[in-house]
C-alpha cells in the first residue's frame, strides 16, 4: 500500500531522531499497542518538540501508526484530521498535501461514516480549500450518510455556503429547497435570499405560502400583519416581476382581514396599478377606497396619496414636450374638484362610521346648500337613516331644518308635510317633540297664520283619549305624554296672550295648574296678566294657588312679589289681611331669606300700624334671620328704638346684642355701646362696657378694640384707669397664651403614640419630645379661633390669671409702673423720671387734669351709686 511505502522511506530518518524519552514511549506502546492512552500520550510528548512542530512528518507516522493498529477509534482519527488540516491549510492551493489530505479524509470516512464531526471537519476543510462542486458533493454525501437527526448540523453549514460564500443563485435555490423541507421555519431567510437575488416572483410565491399558513411562526418576530405588509408592499412596488400573484385579490383579502390598515392597503393596492401604467384603474382603487373607509385617519392617508398622484402626473404632462393644452386642463380641473370635494368627502366618512350623527348630516347639508336636488337628497336620507334610540345629537333639529328648507323655498305645503311626519317620530325626549311642534307653530306666525299656530298647539296639548299615562314613564311613546310639557304649555299660553282672549288664555294657565307641571315663573306670568287685564283679587289668588304648590326656596319670589303687590294695592287699607299674610309668610320662611319680609313687615307697621308692633317684629327678626344678617338687624332695630324711643330705650338692645352676636361683631357692638354711653356722659358705663367686651378680645388680633379704649381712656380716664386697663390688657393676653398652650397639649396628647415611636428611636421620651414641639409652638404665639358663642371670664379669674402669668409686651400700651403702689419708693429721683416718661405718653391737656386718687372715697362713691 501507499502508506507502508511511507512508512518504509521515512522509517529510517524516524530511527535516527529517536530520543530517550522518545525510545521509553516506543517500549509503552510496543508492550501496549491496542491502548489509545499511550498513542495520545506518546502523540502528546512528541507535539511539545518544536522540531516536530515545525516539520510534522515524525507526528503524521506516528498518528498513521496508531490508526493502522486502532482503525476504529474516533478520538485518533479526529486529532489526526484535526491536526493535519491546521498545517495543511497554511499552504498553497496547488500544494500536493491538500490532496493527500482528501485522500485521508476518504479513508477515515470508511470507518467513521457515521460521525457527523467528522463530516462537519470535511466539510469546512472542502469548504476552505475552493472547489465548489467537489464541496457540495462532499455535503450531499454526509447528508446521505448521517440519519436525519443530525442533518441539522450539516445544512447551516451547507445553506451558508451555497448563499453567501459563492454566487450560484440556482443551485442555492435548489439547495435552499431541500433545505425547508427538514426545517420549513426558515422560509423568512429562504425569502431575503430570493429578494436579494433577484428572484421576486418566487419571493413573493413563498411570501405569500407563509401568510396562507396560520401555523407558521415567525423566528424574527414577526407579526401576520408584518408579513402581510411585506407582501402587499412587494407585490405593489414590483407589477412588472410577479407574474404568478393576482395582486388585486390579495391586497382586497388584506382589507377584509386588516380593518384597523385599509388606509396602507388602499394605497398599496393603487399604487400597483400605477406602476402598472393603469392609471384610470388607479383612479378608480382611489375613489373606491375614499368611498369605502370609516375612519378619518384612513381618509386622509387615501386622500393625500390620491393628490399626489393627480399632481405628479399633471407635472409630468406639462414636463413633456408634445402636451396637449386640453388635456392639461382636464387634468388641472379633476385636481380642482378633487380638493373641492374634500369637506363633503370627509363628511361622508363620518357619516358612515355613525349614520346616525345628526350634526353631521347637518353639516353635510350645509355643504351641499347650492345645489337644492342633493340637499333634499341628503335630508331625506337623513331622517330614513337616523335611529332615534341611537341618535347622536338633535333629531328634532334635522326635522325642523328638513322643514325650513322648503320654508324658505316658499313651498308651505311641503314644510307642512314634513312637519307633520316629524311629529310622528318617537323620539328618545318630550322636548324634542315639543321643539318640533313649536317650530311648526312659530313657521305659521312668521306668515301670519296665528288661527292655525292656536290650532296646532291645541291639537298638541290635548291628552290622548283612553289613555292615562306617567309625564315619567319611559315605556311610553313621547306621543302619549306629550300634553305634559312645559314648554309646550309655555308657548301656548304665550300664544293666547298674544292672539287669545282673556277666556283662553285664563283657561290654558288653570290647565297649567291643574296638570302640576306650573313653575314659579308660570305662576307669576299668571298673576302678571290677570293684572293687566284688571283682576287683582284673581291674580292674588293665583299667587297664593303657587305658594301653595311649591316650597322653600322656590316660593320666595312669590312671596315676595305678593306681598309688595298686595301692599302697592291697598297699602294700609286692609291691613289685617296684610297682617295675616305676613304672619303666614314669617311662620314657614327659613332664617337665609327672612331678612328682607321682616323688613317690609316692620315697614308697613311703621307706617300704617303701630310703633310697638314695629318694634316687636324689628325685636323677632334679630332672632330669626340668618346669623350673616344679625349684626345689620340689630343696627336697624337701634336705630328705630333710637328715633322712636329715644338713645336710652337702645340700652337692653346693645346688651341682648352683645350676648347673642358672634365675637367680631360683637366686639364692634361694644365699641359702639361704650360710645353712646360716652357721649350720654356715663363714663363708667362705658368703661364697664370696654371691660366686659375685653373678655373676647385677643389683643393680637382686635387691635382696634384696644386702640378704641386706649383714646377713651386718654380722653376721659385718670393714671388708676390706664393701669387698669392695662392690667386687663395683659390679663387678656395671658388668657389666650393659656388656652392655645392647652390646645397644643391636647393636639400632643392624640399624636402621643407616634411621637413616642419616634422619641424612642432618637433617644428621648415621649414628653421631652412633646414638650420641645410645644416650647416651639409657643414661639410662634398664633391666635386661636374663637367660636362665635363665648363665655364671658369672671372678674377674679381675670386677676387670677394676672397673678400667674408674666406681662406680655404690648407696643400700644402706655409705659406706667404697675408695681408702683406695692414698693416703697425710695430714690425720689426716680419716681420723677417716672412721672416722665406718663407724661410723655399722656396728652398734657389730660395730665393737667388728673388728680391723685383716693381709693376709699373712689369705694364710697362706688357704694352710693349702687
Amino acid at each position: 500500500m501507499e502508506v507502508s511505502s511511507v512508512e518504509k522511506s521515512e522509517s529510517d530518518v524516524f530511527v535516527e531522531a529517536l530520543s530517550d524519552e522518545d525510545l521509553a514511549h516506543e517500549e509503552e506502546i510496543l508492550r501496549n499497542p491496542f491502548s489509545v492512552k499511550h498513542w495520545i500520550r506518546y502523540i502528546t510528548h512528541l507535539k511539545t518538540d518544536k522540531k516536530n512542530r515545525k516539520d510534522p512528518r515524525r507526528l503524521y507516522l506516528v498518528y498513521e501508526r496508531s490508526l493502522k493498529e486502532l482503525p476504529g477509534s474516533y478520538k485518533l482519527w479526529h486529532a489526526y484530521l484535526v491536526f493535519r488540516k491546521s498545517h495543511t491549510l497554511r499552504k498553497g492551493p496547488r500544494d500536493p498535501s491538500l490532496q493527500e489530505l482528501y485522500v485521508t479524509f476518504e479513508r477515515s470516512l470508511v470507518f467513521m461514516n457515521k460521525m457527523p464531526r467528522i463530516w462537519i471537519e470535511y466539510c469546512d476543510f472542502a469548504v476552505k480549500t475552493g472547489r465548489v462542486t467537489q464541496t457540495r458533493k462532499i455535503f450531499d454525501r454526509a447528508l446521505r450518510s448521517l440519519p436525519i437527526t443530525q442533518h441539522h448540523r450539516i445544512w447551516p453549514s451547507y445553506v451558508n455556503f451555497v448563499t453567501k460564500q459563492h454566487t450560484i443563485p440556482e443551485t442555492a435555490i435548489r439547495i435552499y429547497k431541500r433545505y425547508l423541507k427538514l426545517c420549513p421555519e426558515h422560509g423568512e431567510d429562504f425569502i431575503e435570499y430570493l429578494l436579494s437575488v433577484g428572484h421576486l416572483d418566487e419571493a413573493a410565491v413563498r411570501l405569500a405560502n407563509l401568510v396562507n399558513d396560520e401555523n407558521f411562526n415567525s423566528r424574527k418576530g414577526k407579526s401576520n400583519y408584518m408579513l402581510w405588509a411585506e407582501l402587499c408592499d412587494l407585490i405593489s412596488k414590483n407589477p412588472k416581476e410577479i407574474k404568478s400573484l393576482d395582486v388585486d385579490a390579495i391586497i382586497r383579502s388584506a382589507l377584509r382581514r386588516y380593518t384597523d390598515q385599509i388606509g396602507s392597503l388602499w394605497t398599496s393596492l393603487a399604487d400597483y396599478y400605477v406602476r402598472s401604467g393603469l392609471f384610470e384603474r388607479a383612479r378608480d382603487i382611489y375613489e373606491e377606497g375614499i368611498r369605502s373607509v370609516t375612519t378619518v385617519r384612513d381618509f386622509s392617508q387615501i386622500f393625500d396619496a390620491y393628490a399626489q398622484f393627480e399632481e405628479v402626473s399633471l407635472t409630468k404632462l406639462m414636463e413633456s414636450d408634445g402636451f396637449d393644452d386640453i388635456v392639461i386642463e382636464m387634468r388641472l380641473a379633476r385636481l380642482e374638484n378633487l380638493m373641492e370635494r374634500r369637506p363633503i368627502l370627509v363628511n361622508s366618512v363620518l357619516l358612515r362610521q355613525n349614520p346616525h350623527n345628526c350634526n353631521e348630516w347637518l353639516k353635510r347639508v350645509d355643504l351641499l346648500k347650492e345645489k337644492p336636488k342633493e340637499v333634499i337628497a341628503a335630508f331625506t336620507e337623513g331622517v330614513q337613516t337616523v335611529d332615534p334610540k341611537q341618535a347622536v345629537g338633535k333629531l328634532n333639529a334635522l326635522w325642523t331644518s328638513f322643514a325650513k328648507f322648503y320654508e324658505e323655498a316658499d313651498q308651505l305645503e311641503d314644510a307642512r308635510v314634513i312637519f307633520e311626519k316629524g311629529t310622528q317620530v318617537n323620539y328618545l325626549k318630550v322636548d324634542d317633540l315639543a321643539h318640533v311642534w313649536c317650530e311648526w307653530a312659530e313657521m305659521e306666525l312668521r306668515h301670519k297664520n296665528h288661527n292655525e299656530a292656536l290650532r296646532l298647539m291645541y291639537t298638541a296639548t290635548t291628552p290622548p283619549t283612553g289613555v292615562k299615562v306617567s309625564y315619567a314613564d319611559e315605556t311610553a311613546t313621547v306621543q302619549a305624554r306629550l300634553y305634559k310639557s312645559l314648554k309646550l304649555w309655555s308657548f301656548y299660553a304665550d300664544l293666547e296672550e298674544s292672539f287669545g282672549t282673556f277666556k283662553t288664555c285664563k283657561a290654558v294657565y288653570d290647565r297649567i295648574i291643574d296638570l302640576k307641571i306650573a313653575t314659579p315663573q308660570i305662576i307669576m306670568n299668571y298673576a302678571l296678566f290677570l293684572e293687566e287685564n284688571q283682576y287683582f283679587e284673581e291674580s292674588f289668588k293665583s299667587y297664593e294657588k303657587g305658594i301653595s304648590l311649591f316650597k322653600w326656596p322656590h316660593v320666595y319670589d312669590l312671596w315676595n312679589t305678593y306681598l309688595s303687590k298686595f301692599l302697592d294695592r291697598y297699602g294700609g287699607e286692609k291691613i289685617e289681611r296684610a297682617r295675616d299674610l305676613f304672619e303666614q309668610c314669617i311662620d314657614t320662611v327659613p332664617p337665609k331669606y327672612a331678612k328682607n319680609f321682616y323688613l317690609l313687615y316692620a315697614k308697613l307697621e311703621e307706617k300704617h300700624g303701630s310703633a310697638r308692633r314695629a318694634m316687636n317684629i324689628y325685636e323677632k327678626s334679630t332672632k330669626a334671620v340668618d346669623k350673616k344678617d344679625q349684626y345689620q338687624m340689630f343696627n336697624i332695630y337701634i336705630q328705630k328704638a333710637a328715633s322712636l324711643y329715644g338713645v336710652t330705650k337702645t340700652r337692653p338692645i346693645f346688651e341682648t346684642a352683645m350676648e347673642t352676636l358672634s365675637d367680631s361683631d360683637a366686639r364692634q357692638m361694644g365699641i359702639r355701646f361704650a360710645e353712646l354711653e360716652t357721649k350720654l356722659g356715663e363714663i363708667d358705663r362705658a368703661r364697664a362696657i370696654f371691660a366686659h367686651t375685653s373678655q373676647i378680645c385677643d389683643p393680637r388680633v382686635s387691635s382696634d378694640f384696644w386702640a378704641a379704649w386706649k383714646d377713651f381712656e386718654v380722653r376721659h380716664g385718670n393714671e388708676d384707669t390706664i393701669r387698669e386697663m392695662l392690667r386687663v390688657k395683659r390679663s387678656i393676653q395671658a388668657m389666650y397664651n393659656t388656652q392655645f398652650t392647652a390646645h397644643l397639649i391636647a393636639q400632643q396628647t392624640q399624636l402621643s403614640a407616634a411621637a413616642g415611636v419616634q422619641s424612642q428611636a432618637s433617644g428621648e421620651s415621649t414628653t421631652t419630645s412633646a414638650m420641645k414641639e410645644m416650647e416651639a409652638a409657643m414661639e410662634v404665639e398664633k391666635p386661636l379661633k374663637r367660636p362665635d358663642q363665648v363665655s364671658f371670664v369672671r372678674g377674679d379669674t381675670l386677676v387670677q390669671t394676672h397673678n400667674a402669668e408674666k406681662t406680655v409686651a404690648n407696643p400700644d400700651e402706655i409705659n406706667l409702673d404697675e408695681d408702683e403702689e406695692d414698693d416703697d419708693v425710695a430714690d425720689k429721683g426716680e419716681e420723677n423720671e417716672d412721672m416722665e416718661v406718663e407724661k410723655a405718653h399722656i396728652p398734657s391737656a389730660v395730665f393737667g387734669s388728673l388728680k391723685p386718687v383716693d381709693r376709699d372715697a373712689d369705694d364710697e362713691n362706688a357704694d352710693a351709686d349702687d
